[in-house]
């Protein structure tokens, strides 16, 4: 339905349109979308912070969008795959990740992406899971639980969910020293994978802090992550080369995206101007 109305977008419209929305750019034919998401299901009363929340019914027309149009969602592991080889590449890959690692997405999206059948990845703030997030200010919205070690492992043996880091404690990167900056990469890494029994191939920087900061990404390099990810809307080539393309582009979904919304992101690479 909403390709069929892109043809339709002309005149006063599309001048209207174009003040908003990117529908007039190219569609990207070899990129690779990556959905970051942050918290599933309704915010809290009061919250400054409803853009970071996906309603239950929005995140369920999503992930059947993406299979209503042909996506295959993968799993770090499966990217990797591909990538060097291993496996054929599908015809139009996704990443769903998941930032921070908020008990809503066990509870509240990880049943939707299981009765759809959509495989995600969630990015852990190690010191934080049996807690709350700790780096955000009651004041912007209540403290919201987060993962435990014990969802965690049921996710990880449900072999439909992989975890990748997003440090500690959840810094913003540019604020620390060089040295506090590797201890973030490199212990967030060691203890995961510790704890799951895994490698960590996916790191995201938090608030998308210090990835194109030379140095910063060169400690996430050194870290040993194979790929690291940006907050930057876009999308990156689908074969990505981490020296010559930088972090990995993603597509921040949005509270107060609608649908059409969605659908250029994933198309163009950006919805809004």
């Amino acid at each position: 339905m909403i390709d069929a109305l892109l043809p339709c977008v002309g005149g006063a419209a599309a001048l209207a349109a174009s003040a908003r929305w990117n529908w007039w750019r190219p569609i990207v034919a070899d990129g690779l979308p990556v959905l970051a998401y942050h918290k599933v299901g309704d915010p809290p009363a009061g919250s400054k912070l409803k853009k970071l929340w996906v309603s239950a019914r929005e995140f369920r027309w999503q992930m059947q969008y993406l299979l209503r149009h042909g996506y295959t969602p993968l799993l770090f592991r499966e990217l990797y795959e591909a990538e060097t080889g291993k496996r054929p590449w599908p015809a139009k890959p996704v990443l769903v990740t998941f930032d921070d690692g908020y008990a809503n997405n066990a509870e509240v999206a990880y049943p939707i992406m299981k009765e759809v059948g959509v495989k995600g990845n969630i990015f852990l703030v190690s010191e934080d899971m049996d807690k709350h997030n700790s780096w955000h200010s009651p004041a912007s919205e209540p403290w919201i639980r987060m993962l435990t070690w014990k969802q965690v492992l049921e996710l990880r043996d449900s072999g439909s969910v992989e975890f990748g880091s997003h440090t500690m404690k959840h810094p913003n990167l540019p604020d620390l020293t060089l040295e506090q900056v590797r201890w973030e990469l490199t212990e967030s890494k060691r203890r995961l994978e510790e704890k799951l029994g895994t490698p960590i191939l996916g790191f995201a920087y938090p608030y998308g802090g210090g990835a194109y900061v030379p140095a910063i990404r060169q400690a996430a390099r050194e870290a040993g992550y194979r790929y690291d990810f940006a907050f930057r809307q876009g999308m990156s080539p689908r074969r990505w080369d981490p020296e010559k393309d930088g972090p990995i582009k993603r597509l921040f979904i949005r509270g107060d995206d609608n649908r059409f919304d969605f659908h250029l992101n994933l198309t163009r690479g950006k919805a809004r101007l």
